[in-house]
């Protein structure tokens, strides 16, 4: 049993996997090391840096698993330098049989590049929204908010709506009765205003009255926004709607509807 372990041709594979196994696993916590000495914890754990990982760590996978495979090969006595001449001859019908391969792994690197998104976004891509889960070299794996995962492969990726950048604006709009006091109205929903403004932790400015936006048939339409962090416009809205109604009950300022007026004839 020992000397068919020790055989060259059982041991050496092994070797050869486990050593591979050892610089893959080494490589990575080389670029974790370069990123943390570089921008610490924070430059570790930000998104750019997680996609640069996981692209890389990709990349070496594929690289050693072909290095593994020629040596392995060697232990075994194929002559590698034949089949690797034999590959360049074959290497033209393999490029067409995997251009679409080809054209995805170019992709995923402009992607990187050209950051246009990172791991942890929420985008829309190809009419599907959802939040960035993976950027591997074939696809980009998204999972709804619903929770469905889409694979859209590098290559087919057209216009990409990256919610995730920079900000976004939450707008409220509420209407007051044409008998209200407007100066008294002013100084509600200022008051409200700076209230949220230091309440709500996902603003990325005050909260502001914009002043009135119309003069319509049932009222007067006052307008209330905010930058907020991304994606967080709708939760800040529903807080500002929830508190604008409160904030009028109390203060006895009426919110008019539409009403419908038959005549008889």
């Amino acid at each position: 049993m020992l000397e068919v372990f020790l055989d060259k041709k059982v041991l050496h594979p092994i070797i050869i996997l486990i050593s591979l196994w050892m610089i893959y696993f080494i490589f990575n916590r080389i670029v974790k090391h370069i990123l943390k000495s570089k921008k610490g914890l924070k430059g570790l754990k930000s998104k750019k840096n997680k996609t640069m990982i996981s692209l890389l760590n990709n990349l070496v996978k594929y690289f050693l698993i072909v290095i593994g495979v020629i040596m392995i090969l060697n232990v075994y006595g194929v002559n590698t330098n034949s089949l690797l001449a034999s590959l360049g001859v074959a290497s033209a019908v393999i490029a067409l049989a995997f251009q679409d391969t080809l054209k995805d792994f170019l992709a995923g690197i402009f992607i990187v590049i050209e950051d246009q998104y990172d791991i942890g976004d929420t985008v829309t891509i190809n009419g599907f929204k959802g939040e960035v889960v993976s950027i591997g070299l074939r696809m980009t794996k998204l999972k709804a908010f619903t929770g469905e995962y889409c694979f859209i492969a590098n290559h087919n990726i057209g216009d990409v709506i990256n919610h995730s950048l920079n900000k976004s604006l939450a707008v409220v709009t509420v209407q007051v009765s044409y008998d209200a006091d407007l100066n008294k109205v002013d100084k509600i929903l200022e008051n409200l205003c700076s209230r949220l403004t230091n309440e709500l932790e996902y603003l990325k400015g005050p909260v502001t009255v914009d002043g009135i936006e119309e003069l319509a048939d049932s009222g007067i339409t006052y307008r209330i926004s905010a930058e907020t962090k991304p994606l967080k416009n709708l939760i800040a809205e529903r807080k500002i709607r929830k508190e604008v109604k409160l904030e009028l009950d109390k203060n006895h300022i009426e919110i008019p509807y539409p009403q419908l007026v038959i005549h008889n004839e």
